[in-house]
């Protein structure tokens, strides 16, 4: 994506970049003339695909792992870390790539590749294959979203653009609503559906899509540093890799020392070639804005929380009160509905009040710590699902949707034109990263017990996530501060929203 086009996902758990204003855009004419409406149906698939395999994964885990005879929760974890940390990587370089060379060409040939891993992935007999295919899931999941949300704005009435972007972020958050319940109806046929159902609406989008979107790209964009996107895989890749293989080769074995001396190296010399490269994977110039690397602060601690606490209910779920696939599918959606519920709070809150941003952030990383405590508390081995699962994942979900979307806004809502894309684009990437750590972690703790390990150490772990939490709190205090002015000209006053900064060229709040 070019570094004046995007905001992040307000509505949803998984934000993802945005574009604001099109700039020095090429419009293909060979398009055949359609309904705005309709290419936005079919430009939301990108959205509905990209978050709808992360939703239906996690539910139908522990059935992959049957179905591949995974020897462990560690290697397990490793379908879902392999797909966060590729598409984190590579989100800014594919969007690089697709300004550069064609929007419409990178959302084909993304949506192609991840149809392509869809079927290899569904058909793995091993849990390596699967994540191989995973990865490569990753990969054109990554360049079919900004591709995606490049042609979306392109191709909106220009009245309606700040609609229309609203709409393909609803999208992926109904994505991440249905997921746990279509993940439990997927898997009573097979987990192998977790990932042919892409199939067939990859196959509608590229069909529709080829003989209807139009073309477009930028013609000046520098070529992305493809070479800090592989040393980052490679960097958190060895981190998760020692986190979650710890328990297995014990914390002094070589081999963990080993991967954790490889991540810091390249995590070393991957900050190297960013602070350096003109189209970095993170322009650590932003990092300068205390309000922007605060944001950032807080949206991983939180994601780390909400990592551990997604995948370890489900394993609760299925490994101590015995709950089926759709069973556990079904509890676990009041989760990302509430989410839902409390980011549209936010907003309203931040439209309709003089209550600044970083203390709604505070009251909702608060809330979630609390409804993480009433876990610890509430939850044992006596299966009480309204007494004791609902309430607690009611209101962590929707502390959840109170403090992410709010601090992800706070860091994107501001940035100048030229670091909007980027900006946006890095809180993706650190949501994401906080989610593997998260995972991470939940499989060190649980080691080889996984989803049988005993109620007090499910306990620890949600101990740790409990603790992040305050640290978001206490971080989120730092979201009311004012921002470094060198580095942040354009962002409205603290506790205001870019409309009520009077800038003509705010984005549309979606």
């Amino acid at each position: 994506m070019t570094e004046q086009d995007t905001q992040p996902d307000r509505a949803g758990p998984s934000p993802q970049p945005v574009p604001l204003i099109p700039s020095q855009r090429r419009a293909g004419t060979g398009a055949r003339p359609v309904s705005p409406a309709l290419l936005l149906a079919i430009l939301s698939i990108a959205s509905f695909l990209a978050q709808l395999d992360v939703w239906v994964t996690n539910v139908g885990l522990p059935a992959i792992g049957h179905g591949t005879h995974a020897g462990s929760l560690a290697d397990l974890s490793w379908v879902l870390n392999g797909y966060a940390i590729v598409y984190a990587a590579l989100l800014v370089p594919a969007g690089r790539l697709v300004d550069r060379f064609g929007r419409k060409g990178g959302f084909l040939l993304g949506l192609i590749v991840f149809a392509v891993a869809s079927i290899g992935a569904g058909l793995s007999g091993d849990i390596w294959v699967l994540v191989g295919f995973r990865v490569l899931q990753a990969a054109g999941a990554a360049l079919l979203t900004p591709a995606s949300l490049g042609l979306v704005l392109l191709t909106a009435p220009p009245a309606k653009v700040g609609t229309y972007v609203k709409i393909w972020f609803t999208t992926g958050a109904l994505s991440a609503a249905s997921g746990p319940v279509l993940g439990g109806l997927l898997v009573e046929a097979s987990w192998r559906w977790l990932f042919l159902v892409n199939i067939p609406v990859a196959v509608a989008a590229l069909a529709l899509g080829a003989r209807y979107l139009p073309s477009s790209r930028d013609a000046d964009d520098h070529l992305p540093d493809l070479r800090g996107g592989g040393l980052f895989i490679v960097a958190i890749g060895a981190l998760a890799l020692g986190l979650v293989k710890a328990p297995d080769w014990g914390w002094s074995s070589a081999r963990v020392i080993v991967a954790f001396v490889l991540a810091a190296v390249a995590l070393t010399w991957f900050l190297a070639r960013s602070a350096r490269h003109p189209a970095p994977v993170i322009a650590l110039s932003l990092f300068r804005d205390r309000v922007f690397t605060t944001a950032n602060l807080v949206a991983f601690v939180a994601f780390v929380a909400f990592g551990i606490e997604l995948l370890s209910t489900i394993l609760w779920l299925q490994g101590h009160w015995h709950y089926s696939v759709i069973r556990t599918g079904l509890a676990s959606t009041a989760g990302p509905v509430m989410f839902a519920v409390g980011s549209a709070v936010a907003e309203t809150l931040q439209a309709r009040t003089r209550l600044r941003a970083g203390r709604i952030a505070v009251a909702g990383a608060l809330l979630a710590a609390v409804g993480t405590i009433m876990l610890i508390l509430l939850v044992t081995d006596d299966p009480r699902f309204v007494a004791a699962f609902l309430p607690t994942w009611v209101v962590l979900g929707l502390g959840y949707g109170l403090a992410v979307p709010t601090a992800i806004t706070r860091a994107t809502v501001g940035l100048p034109p030229k670091d909007s894309a980027t900006g946006s684009a890095i809180v993706t990437m650190v949501t994401q990263l906080g989610s593997v750590i998260g995972i991470s972690v939940l499989v060190a703790i649980l080691g080889r017990a996984s989803g049988a390990a005993s109620e007090a150490v499910f306990q620890h772990a949600w101990y740790v996530a409990a603790g992040a939490l305050v640290v978001a709190a206490v971080a989120s205090f730092g979201l009311d501060s004012q921002p470094t002015a060198a580095a942040r000209p354009d962002l409205p006053p603290v506790g205001a929203g870019a409309a009520d900064a009077g800038d003509p060229q705010a984005p549309a709040r979606v």
